[in-house]
């Protein structure tokens, strides 16, 4: 078979596996709605931590390929990989000693301004970066954004050394700022999404007695703490796979009202976002980043792993285990690097036989 033969065939098969889209999480909003206006409030930002997530080791196999530009098989060259983390922080702390709700691969292509985005699910079995293995949430709090990092970079062959972190608050803040959102409240979410305002109130410093309850389904505006609560429901039919799309009705709608807003609103978000935000990113590359802005869209989203089987794993407890974690790390690098001949390296090889002995060893 010819080479454009064997690719047509390799892409008509990418094609046909399946895929599940996620949610633009709330990181990834709060990270590209900022950086529109970033040049204006760039002295509020925590750039503190980047020696600290520089740190995080790349795989040697990973960065032979990465230096070998004259055979670029695994087609890395050319892109900025940039690892997003939601944490669910009850003191404000974005550093070791929080879970990250959201943990999220952007992968930006320099030459046509294209971001992808892969969320990694939270309670997914890996190596968290130490050869200990747990849920993949685990490793923020164990180590911060540096063991988070070197986990995805471990696990999934990539070179990230860039980080950006946010809480709750910096949502909260920013839908008040852009005057709410609308959304259309279903009966049965009114219970739940009344608790979790409790519970966000009390983590971010919010008096009960400023709460304002839903009281009612329909369509309705809803205020930063509300729109947050409801992203946050995930005990209705759906699970999880539900509150991935609360998250996309919300976080939709954020977006595109940043777009249209105001200088003097987008002023007020940077000054609600970046002092609640930890990043490695310096001024410098803020301003850059930002100066092109305008010319980056939104690609596929998907999440990982791909295909899946959720079950008890010890010690982890109840985690989603990759059905074949080698498989689904070469469907994570087609996914983000196109036409991809990536092969896993021993690193992978040696991780993917380990959660396979754990699975058979659990029952899974």
């Amino acid at each position: 078979m010819s080479s454009s033969g064997r690719k047509s065939r390799k892409k008509k098969k990418r094609r046909t596996i399946r895929r599940v889209l996620f949610a633009l999480e709330i990181i990834v909003v709060l990270f590209l709605a900022g950086a529109l206006y970033v040049v204006y409030r760039l002295d509020l930002a925590d750039t503190g931590n980047k020696e600290s997530v520089v740190k995080a080791k790349v795989n040697e196999e990973v960065q032979a390929q990465i230096d070998d530009t004259e055979n670029d098989e695994w087609r890395m060259d050319g892109y900025t990989n940039i690892a997003l983390f939601g944490v669910d922080s009850r003191d404000t702390n974005l550093g070791k000693g929080a879970r990250t709700d959201t943990i999220m691969v952007a992968s930006l292509n320099n030459a046509t301004g294209e971001v992808k985005l892969c969320s990694i699910f939270r309670d997914t079995y890996l190596n968290i970066g130490n050869d200990t293995y747990n849920k993949a949430n685990s490793a923020y709090s164990y180590g911060g954004p540096d063991q988070a990092v070197q986990m995805l970079n471990m696990n999934l062959d990539m070179d990230i050394d860039e980080y950006v972190t946010v809480g709750f608050k910096a949502l909260v803040d920013t839908i008040d700022d852009l005057g709410g959102v609308q959304v259309d409240i279903i009966e049965e979410e009114i219970h739940f999404l009344n608790d979790y305002q409790i519970g966000t109130a009390e983590a971010i410093g919010i008096k009960e007695s400023d709460i304002v309850k839903v009281t009612s389904p329909g369509l309705q505006t809803l205020n930063g703490l509300q729109a947050t609560s409801y992203c946050r429901i995930r005990y209705t039919k759906g699970d999880d796979f539900k509150r991935a799309e609360r998250q996309r009705t919300v976080l939709t709608q954020v977006a595109e009202k940043a777009m249209a807003s105001d200088i003097s609103t987008l002023n007020d978000i940077i000054d609600d976002i970046f002092p609640l935000c930890s990043t490695s990113f310096t001024k410098a590359e803020m301003v850059e980043y930002a100066s092109r802005v305008a010319s980056y869209s939104i690609g596929e989203q998907s999440g990982f792993p791909f295909e899946r089987v959720t079950g008890n794993m010890g010690k982890a407890g109840s985690s989603v285990v990759a059905d074949d974690f080698e498989k689904n790390v070469v469907e994570f690098h087609k996914f983000i690097f196109g036409d991809s001949e990536y092969t896993p390296s021993s690193t992978v090889q040696g991780i993917s036989a380990k959660i396979a002995a754990d699975r058979q060893k659990n029952g899974l």
